[in-house]
């Protein structure tokens, strides 16, 4: 997939597919490590590893595990390994979340498409006459 600096003169076709700042910040995936911290499951999701959303910054209120922290139960460092290990997502997982947004083909195919329609539409209702 190309990077945002390949794709800086090519034409937008509908919207930016790239989220606002600070949405666009990227997350690397976190290693992995004996004593796993909340910020690291975070930083999980956050990276794409979890193949629940697509690798994108996701300001939180507040930070995965604050609530259990505020209510004095924090979360174990068993329990967020354990949560990191079952979450992983798997690689043919990971590719279908990747994001589509630059595969323009698709929506030059699909204009293309609705415009031969009209065509032949047009014609029809022409020669009908």
């Amino acid at each position: 997939m190309p990077d945002a600096a390949a794709l800086k003169g090519a034409p937008v076709l509908l919207r930016s597919e790239t989220p606002p700042p600070p949405g666009n910040l990227h997350v690397a995936e976190p290693p992995a490590s004996d004593r796993p911290t909340t910020a690291m499951l975070k930083a999980d999701i956050d990276s794409g590893a979890t193949g629940d959303k697509v690798a994108a910054y996701d300001p939180g209120l507040s930070q995965l595990g604050t609530d259990d922290e505020a209510a004095g139960n924090p979360p174990s460092p068993e329990r967020i390994a354990l949560a990191r290990k079952t979450q992983a997502a798997s690689a043919r997982v990971r590719n279908a979340a990747r994001p589509r947004g630059l595969d323009a083909w698709i929506v030059l195919g699909f204009g293309g498409f609705i415009g031969g329609i009209g065509v032949v539409l047009s014609t029809a209702i022409w020669l009908g006459r």
